[in-house]
């Protein structure tokens, strides 16, 4: 009869391996990837701000083109929750007033429970002004699109408040949409400048909503 031999097993090859994973999980212990925390809150005091968006120069074309005034009313814009939205509005009112100036179109959002009496007297709607109410994506149950497909809106230039509330859910909506999005950063407020910046941060780097997406300012908005 032929017998096979099996090779002889090679000598502590066993404690061999079990020495090496005990030297690869210590070698991952020490790792300063490992040695960060696993998740956002353990680093939350290490994150550093990203360097600020380049602003755009940016040409519109006003018959194609809507100024969406966002829950400018005294619900939201207050000195008492809100004292920047306050002291964004004579930037807002020169935005508006160059809108209307070249015939662009200008849209209305409130908040619930508001109405248009509602507006802060510096950037209040005419007769005329088309306006909807809802929560922060002003899409969301209204007919926010319809209006603008009905007036054949391709670019909408955003501002109000709260910047990470209405502005950030209806911006992003509308370059979902596919609409060219113009954020003119005088025109946000919210109760905080985090808030504000976050907004900017992720409007300008959002998966599919960025390539949509100038930020900018009143000055470098050409009509």
């Amino acid at each position: 009869m032929n017998y096979q031999m099996s090779p002889a097993p090679t000598p502590f090859g066993g404690e061999m391996i079990r020495a090496a994973i005990v030297i690869a999980g210590l070698l991952l212990l020490l790792s300063p990837s490992f040695a960060m925390g696993q998740n956002i809150l353990d680093e939350w005091q290490s994150v550093k701000a990203p360097s600020a968006p380049e602003m755009k120069s940016v040409s519109l074309d006003p018959k194609t083109t809507a100024l969406l005034m966002l829950d400018f009313n005294h619900q939201t814009c207050n000195a008492e929750r809100r004292p920047r939205c306050i002291a964004s509005l004579p930037k807002v009112k020169q935005l508006l007033a160059e809108a209307r100036s070249h015939g662009a179109s200008v849209i209305y959002s409130l908040s619930a429970g508001a109405s248009a009496t509602d507006v802060a007297a510096e950037v209040a709607p005419l007769p005329g002004d088309p306006t909807v109410t809802s929560g922060p994506d002003k899409f969301l149950g209204t007919e926010l699109e319809e209006i603008l497909k009905k007036k054949g809106i391709k670019s909408v230039v955003v501002v109000g408040t709260a910047a990470h509330g209405a502005v950030l859910y209806t911006a992003s909506g509308a370059a979902l949409r596919g609409m060219k999005v113009i954020i003119p950063v005088e025109g946000l407020s919210a109760d905080n400048l985090y808030a504000e910046q976050y907004t900017v941060w992720h409007l300008a780097n959002a998966p599919r909503v960025s390539g949509q997406v100038a930020i900018t300012k009143g000055e470098l908005i050409k009509w």
